[in-house]
């Protein structure tokens, strides 16, 4: 048998499997499926992935996640298929109307990147921006984006360094949080984990390694817990299912940052789920809508009495902690999850998170608004809707903002821990953790923002920046007299706050640039200089001022005084000076491939390109890092995991360069270290002794406190690499009544 027919035989497995999956379609859905499985086969037909295997595998692949993976409907299966033809093949947008319809082509160009080249704004951004546009309109968009994304990350060890950077890293900065924030638990927690693996594979496998190796000893505390508590269950006369839960290794990694701890001492290394069967009723073709919301309100509170008949049994048992009982059930998250969290104290002495859910939660848990389609019911639509809609209005207020903004204040607002709050007449409003009075204010009405000069939470008086909490009950005061400060935009947390006040603030300035706009052009009336493309752009060299509308505004601001306009008037060799273009005739892309075709390794330069160490993250010889590429300031060197380059990758992949270390590398970089013990007198001395007796490590600040026998502090070194840092750390760490000490990574120590 040829190499061809192996391959074809290949395709057709693959498509049995997905085939499989959609047997519960209906038969024409399935004879809709099979037609677009033979459309997109012919389209890619001698197209092949980065791995050589024939390209249709991947919507092969990407169809079964849809179906399979997160449950959705026929027409999602068909995009899936159908999702790259578009964008990859000779097929044309009309090809795809007349074959399937115009609700597959919309949903096809929702999944379709734009194409060409954006230098200076980010293409990522754009694509991104791109896509919800289309998802306000179609939920199913972003599900199968999702799927997408998910069987791209499973393959991504096939693509270049810096190409598994780029997709890694917008992974994690924008597709994961906001599976999460669809509810797409699986799915989010998958995204994470890929995207750990990829752009810091060493910490994953440490962390993987270490739960291999603890797997024996987790599993047997498991079933120690559960058997007593599986024995009291049984006696409810409740259908249930009892399992533990392992965290996700990313999960665990932020946690170890977070809270700056070992491995061994991330205690709440899993959950126990309890999981309750309660048949759904059976609901005759022909009862009416009001009898149809009786039913199923007096189902919702047979499944409400049901986790709470099970959380009284687990107290019982076990003592609970008051302060960790989370009830999603009588008000259930933004994204439509319910259940109950309570966290209990074993007889071992360790805490154990308990979730109970029935299986009807348990499901729309795992797959989020993608259940929407099986639960059909009122709160799950009302939830579906308010999700849509707050995209919809977020779409709006920021139609005139960029890229990079958009998804800048997308993340803001909608990857963010929730509060509740309350207006005067007990209208609930839902704001991220954080959000002050100002962000309630917005909330209400742009124009009640606008004029916000305070508030009166729970009847006592407060300024627009004061942070509100859970439950806090809001009465805005306003004034007509009050504009929106540039200041503003520090103390909000909304992007709805964030995009009204960058509006009215450039409303403003820009009614100041026009006023300065004409005063500038009747100064030059008067000093007899036409105030041309070609003259303007002379002045603003002359006076270092990067933009007309910069010095419009200037102008009209009073911040730049006409009378200097004198000077230049009357010297005649600077209005002939030739103006020099300093552009680059290569793009950034290309630029930024010449210098990937090696590995760059960091020198004092490299082809003429100078590094600049980042201040945000401050990495040193031995961390692991990465490159981007701007004019104007060579190469920008960031540790991997630092937020910033994270960010970068996920918007500007095509300023990624690859770096490593040169190991003959001796300049000495700026390290932080935290540290914290029990205070007592000759502490700093022999912390000082410690630092002063390692060769080329130098000491720039000593900052340590004392409070109540207790001290903790700071210390800023020029160090040469981690493995000099890890030394002088186990050092420290020997001094009596020190208790740790950790490196920290801050441009404003």
């Amino acid at each position: 048998m040829d190499a061809a027919e192996l391959e074809k035989r290949a395709i057709l497995s693959r498509y049995k499997a997905l085939y499989q999956s959609c047997k519960h379609f209906t038969k024409n859905e399935l004879k809709s499926i099979r037609k677009a499985f033979d459309f997109a086969n012919k389209a890619h037909k001698d197209i092949r992935r980065k791995s050589g295997e024939p390209y249709i595998f991947h919507p092969i692949a990407v169809a079964e996640i849809v179906a399979k993976e997160i449950g959705l409907d026929a027409t999602s299966v068909i995009c899936a298929l159908l999702h790259d033809v578009i964008e990859d093949t000779v097929v044309e947008e009309e090809d795809i109307r007349r074959e399937f319809g115009d609700t597959v082509l919309k949903i096809i160009l929702g999944l379709t990147k734009i194409s060409g080249v954006f230098e200076y704004e980010s293409e990522q951004a754009e694509n991104f921006r791109r896509m919800l546009l289309t998802m306000s309109d179609d939920i199913r968009v972003i599900l199968i984006k999702f799927a997408d994304r998910l069987h791209n990350m499973r393959t991504l060890e096939h693509m270049q360094p810096d190409k598994r950077l780029k997709i890694a890293s917008e992974t994690l900065f924008l597709y994961a949080p906001l599976a999460g924030r669809l509810g797409l638990y699986n799915i989010k927690t998958e995204l994470e984990d890929l995207s750990f693996k990829f752009t810091e594979p060493e910490e994953y496998n440490k962390i993987l390694s270490q739960m291999r190796a603890t797997r024996f000893e987790r599993e047997k505390f498991i079933q120690e817990f559960i058997a007593p508590l599986k024995l009291e269950l049984m006696k409810t006369g409740l259908n249930f299912e009892i399992k533990g839960r392992t965290k996700s290794i990313y999960s665990i990694y932020r946690k170890m940052q977070t809270q700056n701890i070992p491995f061994d001492q991330v205690f709440d290394l899993f959950a126990i789920r309890i999981i309750i069967d309660i048949p759904e009723p059976y609901i005759r073709e022909m009862v009416n809508d009001k009898q149809l919301e009786e039913i199923i309100t007096a189902q919702r509170q047979r499944e409400k009495d049901a986790c709470f008949k099970i959380y009284n049994v687990i107290t019982s048992l076990y003592h609970s902690n008051p302060n960790r009982l989370r009830d999603w059930i009588n008000t259930p998250k933004a994204n439509g999850y319910e259940a109950l969290h309570t966290t209990v104290m074993s007889k071992t002495g360790r805490w154990v998170e308990i979730q109970i859910r029935t299986r009807r939660m348990d499901d729309i848990a795992e797959r989020g608004l993608a259940a929407h389609w099986k639960y059909k019911e009122k709160s799950q639509a009302n939830t579906f809707d308010k999700l849509v809609s707050d995209i919809r209005d977020m779409i709006s207020l920021q139609k005139n903002h960029n890229a990079e903004e958009f998804v800048s204040d997308f993340k803001l607002n909608f990857f963010t821990d929730e509060i509740y709050t309350f207006t005067p007449k007990g209208k609930m409003l839902i704001l991220p953790k954080n959000a002050t009075v100002l962000d309630f204010a917005y909330e209400i009405h742009g124009n009640i923002g606008n004029r916000c000069i305070g508030a009166k939470v729970n009847n006592k008086l407060v300024g627009r920046y004061y942070v509100l909490s859970n439950g806090d009950q809001v009465e805005i005061l306003t004034s007509d007299k009050q504009q929106p400060e540039e200041e503003w935009i520090n103390f909000v947390k909304t992007a709805k706050a964030i995009s009204f006040i960058k509006d009215a603030i450039k409303a403003r300035k820009k009614q100041i640039a026009e006023k300065g706009y004409e005063m500038l052009t009747q100064k030059l009336k008067l000093l007899n200089i036409e105030p041309s493309q070609k003259n303007l752009s002379r002045m603003l060299i002359y006076f270092k001022i990067s933009d007309l509308s910069t010095w419009n505004y200037m102008i009209g601001s009073g911040r730049f005084p006409l009378h200097l306009l004198d000077e230049y008037a009357q010297n005649p060799d600077l209005k002939k000076k030739k103006i020099v273009d300093n552009s680059d005739n290569k793009s950034i892309s290309e630029i930024v491939k010449r210098l990937n075709k090696d590995l760059q390794t960091i020198s004092s330069t490299t082809k003429n390109i100078d590094f600049e160490y980042a201040t945000c993250c401050n990495p040193i010889p031995g961390d692991s890092i990465v490159g981007f590429y701007f004019p104007d300031k060579g190469i920008e060197v960031h540790q991997i995991k630092c937020e910033k380059a994270i960010e970068l990758m996920s918007h500007h992949g095509n300023r990624i360069v690859n770096l490593k270390w040169n190991e003959q590398h001796q300049v000495a970089f700026l390290a932080g270290l935290k540290i914290n013990g029990a205070d007592r007198i000759g502490i700093v001395r022999d912390i000082t002794n410690v630092i002063s007796a390692e060769e080329q490590i130098n000491m720039r600040s000593i900052n340590l406190e004392s409070n109540g026998g207790i001290f903790e502090g700071t210390l800023m070194l020029y160090i040469q690499d981690t493995k000099q840092l890890e030394y002088l750390t186990e050092k420290l760490e020997k001094i009596e009544g020190i208790l740790s000490v950790s490196r920290f990574d801050s441009h404003s120590a």
